[in-house]
């Protein structure tokens, strides 16, 4: 597969994806950034450290920004997303693997449990026997 091919492969994937879909591209996006810039802070590539953790930062920052603030669990979820971005803030001027190894695990943890109410709301939608 050329370059362009997986582009487009990968521009369509994001323009047919459902709004679930989408947020559990964010968190893995957010998770290779993370292990991009441990990466980088081992590696002493300091502006790439930069660089991917301003980007898990903006991914961050675009889930507190689209969160539902009247859905019940938006309280409970606010305060986390922001100790997450203070841990990336912390990493990035400090150089210090441990913050993002504390955003990593909160962030995986938001992932694998987005990736099991996909999973169930598609259960729900197409019947109990679908696999995903």
């Amino acid at each position: 597969m050329s370059y362009q091919q997986y582009q487009t492969y990968k521009n369509n994937s994001v323009n047919t994806a459902s709004p679930g879909e989408l947020t559990l591209m964010l968190y893995n996006g957010c998770l290779k950034f993370i292990k991009q810039a441990k990466r980088d802070i081992e590696a002493k590539n300091y502006e790439q450290k930069n660089t991917n953790i301003q980007k898990a930062q903006k991914i961050i920052q675009e889930l507190m920004i689209t969160m539902d603030q009247n859905a019940p669990i938006a309280q409970e979820i606010m305060p986390l997303y922001d100790f997450i971005n203070r841990q990336l803030m912390d990493a990035n001027l400090k150089n210090d693997v441990a913050f993002l190894d504390e955003a990593e695990g909160l962030v995986t943890e938001f992932r694998d449990t987005w990736k099991e109410v996909i999973k169930l709301s598609r259960q729900k939608q197409y019947g109990q026997g679908a696999n995903f």
